[in-house]
């Protein structure tokens, strides 16, 4: 069989793409929120780890946030770390207290709800500050990722 023996499609026939589902259209819709939604977008984001990635329909996404963010709570609670709060005359301790608090309502179920307070004289007390004050602020910044979403500067 001849080269020229083969169907050739032109160029300018090429069968057109297949058209995308609704549901996917919604998701990676960049169109910004309105102001009502973007701050319940945040707020969600805040309180609980990937919450606002789900209200903005990227639920995979949130569950897997979610999961890193409590198991880091998870391993700095283990390892007895410190849940930072304010001292008086310590100024830092005001930026800590922040980053932990990024954890959002988990901070506050710790702190006042199971009265969490790590050991000091704990073997993996400074691993675990570290683990909590991770969580904390890797939720900030998930915040500012759901606000970006929200906002339509990012799928």
């Amino acid at each position: 069989m001849a080269a020229t023996d083969s169907p050739v499609t032109p160029p300018d026939t090429a069968p057109p793409p297949p058209p995308s589902s609704p549901a996917s259209d919604a998701a990676a819709d960049p169109t910004p929120l309105s102001a009502a939604h973007l701050l319940m977008a945040v707020v969600l984001a805040w309180l609980v780890p990937g919450l606002g990635h789900v209200y903005l329909k990227r639920a995979a996404r949130g569950l897997v946030f979610f999961v890193l963010i409590v198991l880091a709570i998870a391993i700095g609670c283990n390892l007895s770390g410190n849940l930072y709060r304010p001292v008086s005359g310590q100024p830092l301790t005001y930026l800590a207290t922040y980053g932990s608090m990024g954890i959002g309502v988990g901070y506050f179920a710790l702190r006042y709800g199971l009265h969490y307070e790590g050991q000091q004289e704990a073997a993996g007390f400074e691993y675990g500050t570290a683990f909590l004050l991770t969580a904390g602020l890797m939720n900030l910044l998930l915040v500012l990722d759901a606000l970006d979403i929200a906002s339509g500067k990012k799928e």
